[in-house]
């Protein structure tokens, strides 16, 4: 049996969304599980369990949405208002959790820095309560391009209807631009000034005596793999949705299949590596791999 190269991706996409969704829910169990035993959860933590949560959903919407465009060769409105809603909400989580590691590592003296270190903590409901009204807002943007485009559709006039079809385009190419393009300026900003901070830092080391254990070199080591990583796949993300919106490559292309199994595999492993990183999650993790041995001994 032979299978086209758009089936092998689509079944790659479908098992590795599966297992992004494992992955995500798994990390909301433990943060939630800490959040009911101690009823708060730190600031960083807190960032990390709502762009977990929303990174379920969004893997289960992708699924589903792609899955009715492939399967009947139509586009579901109300699943793509859904995700977009639930995109735009993950795309400004990952850049506030990026803004608060730029913020809290890096070793600036100027006093807009030490002044957002004071606040950033304490700032996180706000910036989480944003992020739900900007999703709101995109949401709303994609149902209202979608009824005046449908109303404007009505019309007979070929020549009004190829007038449409590029309004539609260039309505949502500018909606995609606005609501993934700034939260994606702001990310990269903020690994621009971690890189900086770090360069910055180095060189001060350089004319003091060096310390064998340098937290803060240590810390911005981290953050920077974790962020410069997530960045290569962050660009084809944001690139995705621009060619998506200009339909230069269409749902049933392999290409397109193709591109969406590197992203969405991008965005898992930037999970993956959020949960690594933190000692908590380790530490789940082990519990969870010691009970698995008993049980199966």
């Amino acid at each position: 049996m032979t299978f086209s190269p758009t089936v092998i991706f689509v079944v790659i996409f479908c098992v590795q969304s599966l297992a992004a969704m494992l992955q995500n829910g798994f990390m909301v169990a433990v943060l939630g599980r800490e959040w009911v035993q101690s009823q708060a959860l730190p600031a960083g933590d807190t960032i990390v369990a709502w762009l977990a949560a929303f990174r379920f959903c969004l893997h289960g919407l992708a699924i589903i949405s792609n899955f009715l465009n492939f399967m009947f060769k139509c586009k579901n409105y109300f699943f793509g208002t859904l995700w977009d809603f639930t995109n735009t909400i993950t795309c400004w989580l990952t850049t506030w959790l990026a803004v608060f590691y730029c913020v809290k590592i890096s070793s600036f003296s100027h006093p807009i820095f030490f002044w957002m270190k004071w606040r950033i903590s304490r700032s996180v409901p706000r910036l989480l309560l944003g992020s739900l009204i900007l999703g709101c807002l995109s949401a709303i943007s994609t149902v209202t391009g979608n009824i005046i485009t449908f109303q404007m559709m009505a019309c007979e006039n070929c020549t009004f209807s190829y007038r449409v079809r590029k309004f539609y385009q260039y309505y949502f190419r500018c909606h995609a631009m606005l609501m993934c393009g700034t939260p994606f300026f702001l990310f990269l900003l903020s690994i621009l000034l971690l890189m900086f901070s770090l360069y910055w830092h180095l060189e001060q080391m350089r004319h003091h005596r060096p310390r064998p254990h340098d937290h803060s070199t240590q810390a911005h080591t981290t953050a920077l793999k974790s962020l410069a990583f997530f960045l290569i796949f962050y660009t084809s993300y944001v690139l995705l949705l621009s060619i998506s919106t200009a339909q230069v490559i269409t749902i049933y292309s392999s290409w397109r299949w193709a591109w969406e199994v590197i992203t969405y595999t991008g965005i898992s492993l930037h999970s993956t590596i959020l949960m690594l990183s933190s000692p908590k999650m380790r530490k789940a993790l082990k519990m969870k791999f010691s009970s698995l041995c008993v049980a199966g001994s």
